[in-house]
């Protein structure tokens, strides 16, 4: 394929929304986040405010790289980074249990990345 058939091929595939965004990966331990955490969170309960007010302080945190609902026993997971354990704590209570319908947060820390990829299976 030409370099200009691939550029319109790009081009057509941003218009239809399927490329959502460019981005570029970089490497967390040399911007020293190199703690990962994934935190499991509960709410109080499931009103419209509740989510609302939870979805904000996740919107709004650059720490929070992922944010997923889920069905079982935990409302939601977190990928979240960190430079160490002291900055993740003081993360963790000053926006997420500060949240008043945050019920728990359970936190465990990444030992080891065994797999991390953006492709798709496609």
């Amino acid at each position: 394929m030409s370099q200009s058939s691939a550029w319109r091929k790009i081009q057509e595939l941003e218009t239809d929304g399927v490329i959502r965004k460019r981005v570029t990966l970089l490497d967390p331990g040399k911007l020293d986040l190199k703690l990962c955490v994934i935190a499991h969170v509960t709410l109080e309960n499931h009103h419209e405010e509740a989510v609302a007010s939870f979805a904000s302080v996740v919107l709004e945190r650059p720490e929070i790289m992922e944010c997923y609902a889920l069905s079982g026993a935990f409302d939601y997971m977190l990928k979240i980074r960190a430079r160490d354990v002291e900055s993740y704590e003081a993360f963790m209570t000053r926006y997420l249990m500060r949240n008043p319908h945050v019920r728990t947060v359970v936190s465990s820390f990444v030992l080891r990345e065994l797999k991390f990829s953006t492709e798709l299976p496609i």
